[in-house]
């Protein structure tokens, strides 16, 4: 009798443990695409079009990317180079404000048609490139919909072990709730490439040296002033005007800037892309942030002092009475300087900067609407904007994601550079094309050898036409990694970068991304060794622009 008790017991504990085993089999599909942006969702569709099983593994739950999260206000180029589903998305647009319900509080008629690049509306090819982020998320979401797709959201890689690579291919990938995916093909499509960086890719952060690729425009760039981001009067640096004892005001460093051309490891600045009202029916006043301390805004202060006037120069019109409200002039929504621990740090680490972001942006508007240094005229005027009651409106208005301009870069065999994007040197295997400025956010404020704040780092350069973007910018270095393609952390040096960084043209290189995924798996080859011309066929048939004509 005991040895059947014993047995039965054995029995009971290895059952239980080929449950627990089972619990923990892998989701498993062709491709598994890391990310919750704007490439994911079209890595996720063309894959899917293609007759392969797709599992997105996002961490964040609101899909699209700073697509749906308050930049509306499209940075196109010039739109003829934007084809394939990045079109569509467009295009989705269109039919969306073609109804009558789609003007909640305001008459189409009155919307008027500015675009940035091109008009907003396009009736000939039925386009519309400017729109508010609940309607990109819907279309997003439509996307996934549609297709069936698979998305598994607040899934956080697990950055230190969660990678499981064999034969120089990733065989696995784990999130820290310990859900494991299991795939043929694997997309990091983040922001931040975490993907990337833990399977051992090689990849770049900051600005490198002009020196590295032959280049002009990188590196740091004292005295350049492209946007007019800058001080354009002098403007005292000290606590107490004059006295360099009382110490520097609140976001300017201390620390000399660097030599013109020289690499370093700063990123250009981060801010949140708010979708603002002046419709009294859909206002919120702008909060009173936590930890607001007016003295983080003397600068500014002394910035209105000066007579500067351009506060509302990017309060960009979209439809409904909203804006898509962006960083502009010397003191702005951008958080100079805070952001260059970011694309290394925890989860943790991040979510403080992210706040961080938050409470200095929150400030900054709130500063502006109760202060009495702000020029009376414009506080009146700010004092009829707030934020948007129907947007974000699980998260308190405020948009879910945080606009990451720059993180990580991979370093691949082909590096995107500006002597690329500015048509000094041809693009061999093209898969997408871009067209925008070489465009750069401050990196740094400092004080100048005269003694006075100034800030570093904007850089506008326009591209004489548009420019293709090669296959091998979104592959590993041939022996890195075999099953790996990364269509928003790109080879591509910063100042490249700065133009490649767009919301078209990532959705453009997600569906190139996937598209080479699905030809590698049928040809049963790394991803470094996919028949080009095969790829070119196949992405020309989506209708994608590779090169002009």
């Amino acid at each position: 009798m005991l040895y059947k008790t014993i047995l039965t017991s054995i029995f009971i504990i290895f059952s239980n443990f080929g449950l627990q085993a089972a619990d923990k089999k892998p989701y498993e599909a062709d491709l598994i695409i890391y990310g919750g942006t704007s490439a994911a969702v079209t890595a996720a569709v063309t894959a899917i079009k293609l007759g392969k099983t797709v599992i997105v593994v996002s961490p964040d739950i609101h899909l699209g990317g700073l697509s749906s999260s308050g930049l509306g206000f499209t940075d196109t180029g010039n739109k003829e180079v934007i084809g394939g589903l990045s079109r569509d998305f467009y295009h989705r647009v269109y039919l969306h404000y073609q109804q009558d319900t789609a003007w909640k509080w305001q008459k189409k008629e009155e919307y008027g048609n500015k675009g940035q690049g091109t008009p907003a509306i396009d009736g000939k090819d039925r386009t519309m490139w400017i729109f508010e982020p609940h309607v990109a998320e819907k279309i997003m979401e439509d996307f996934i919909k549609e297709s069936n797709i698979k998305v598994y959201r607040n899934e956080w890689l697990n950055r230190k072990d969660g990678v499981e690579m064999k034969d120089g291919k990733i065989t696995s990938i784990t999130t820290l709730s310990g859900k494991q995916f299991s795939g043929k093909m694997f997309i990091d499509a983040t922001y931040e490439g975490d993907l990337m960086a833990a399977a051992k890719v090689s990849y770049h952060i900051g600005r490198e040296a002009n020196s590295v690729y032959g280049e002009t425009w990188n590196g740091v760039q004292t005295e350049v002033f492209q946007h007019g981001h800058h001080f354009k009067t002098n403007i005292d640096p000290y606590k107490v005007t004059g006295d360099k004892s009382s110490g520097l005001l609140a976001g300017i460093s201390d620390q000399d800037p660097g030599i013109k051309g020289e690499g370093d490891n700063k990123l250009q600045a981060y801010c949140f892309r708010m979708c603002l009202t002046n419709k009294a029916e859909n206002r919120i006043t702008f909060p009173k942030p936590d930890n607001y301390n007016p003295a983080n805004y003397e600068l500014l202060a002394r910035v209105f002092q000066s007579g500067w006037k351009e506060l509302f120069d990017k309060f960009d019109d979209i439809p409904n009475h909203k804006t898509d409200t962006n960083n502009h002039g010397p003191f702005s929504t951008d958080y100079i300087g805070m952001n260059y621990d970011y694309p290394e740090a925890s989860y943790e680490k991040r979510k403080q900067i992210i706040k961080q972001h938050e409470d200095y942006q929150k400030g900054l508007m709130y500063f502006m609407i109760t202060d009495p240094r702000v020029p009376a005229d414009l506080q009146k005027r700010l004092q009829t904007w707030g934020l948007s009651k129907d947007e974000f409106k699980d998260n308190g208005n405020w948009p879910h994601q945080i606009y990451v301009r720059e993180a990580r870069r991979m370093i691949s065999d082909q590096v995107l550079t500006e002597n690329e994007t500015l048509g000094r040197k041809e693009v061999p295997q093209p898969i997408g094309m871009g067209s925008y400025a070489l465009d750069s956010h401050n990196t740094q404020r400092y004080v100048t050898d005269k003694g006075f704040v100034q800030n570093e780092g904007d850089i506008g350069v326009h591209a004489p036409k548009p420019y293709s973007i090669s296959y091998g910018s979104i592959v590993p270095k041939k022996g890195e990694c075999g099953n790996l393609l990364v269509p928003v952390c790109v080879s591509s040096s910063h100042i490249a970068y700065g133009s490649v960084r767009m919301e078209p043209v990532f959705m453009i290189l997600g569906e190139s991304a996937a598209t080479a995924a699905v030809i590698a798996i049928d040809d049963q080859v790394d991803v470094q060794q996919v028949v080009y011309k095969k790829l070119e066929t196949q992405l020309l048939k989506q209708k994608q622009r590779l090169r002009l004509n």
